[in-house]
Parts: structure tokens; C-alpha cells; sequence
């Protein structure tokens, strides 16, 4: 199942000095295969992770667990996603 973060920064200044460890950590879960996208939203006021998990629980702790959530940088509001294949029915 696929998991959408919104993550909306709250705190420039501490965004960046978390940001170096939040993008090691996003890194890490891409190469056990538990994030399939990521990346900023072009008006600078945070980005997007999307999980694969087993369960809602199982993403939510992957969020909650990244630096600048823990950090208090960003908000979290999580939604699982259904992805549509192309062409559409």
C-alpha cells in the first residue's frame, strides 16, 4: 500500500540544519524499498514522501520517524494513496 507525507515546514531555521539527516534518512528507506518518491514542492514551503507499507501504522511510524518531523521542522499529515495505472477505465 502507498502512503502520501505532506510535509510542511514550520521552522526555516531548524529545517535546515535537520535537512542534511532527513534526506540520509529518505535515502535509506529508498534503497529497502519503503519510499518509491520524494522531493520539494517548487514553492519552498516543504515536500512530499510517499511510503510503501503494509499498514497504516507501519507508515506512520516511517514518517514520524524522520528527522525533521522528530525535529519539530515540518508538520506530518499522512493519507494512503491510491495510484492509478494508465489508461484509465
Amino acid at each position: 500500500m502507498k502512503f502520501v507525507a505532506l510535509l510542511t515546514i514550520v521552522d526555516q531555521e531548524k529545517n535546515k540544519e535537520v535537512r542534511p539527516a532527513h534526506l540520509d534518512y529518505i535515502n535509506g528507506l529508498f534503497k529497502e524499498g519503503k519510499v518509491t518518491a520524494a522531493g520539494p514542492f517548487t514553492d519552498g514551503k516543504g515536500g512530499m514522501v510517499i511510503y510503501e507499507a503494509d499498514s497504516y501504522e507501519a507508515a506512520l511510524q516511517l514518517a514520524q520517524n524522520d528527522p525533521v518531523v522528530v525535529e519539530q521542522a515540518r508538520t506530518l499529515e499522512l493519507r494512503e494513496w491510491s495510484a492509478l495505472s494508465f489508461p484509465l477505465d
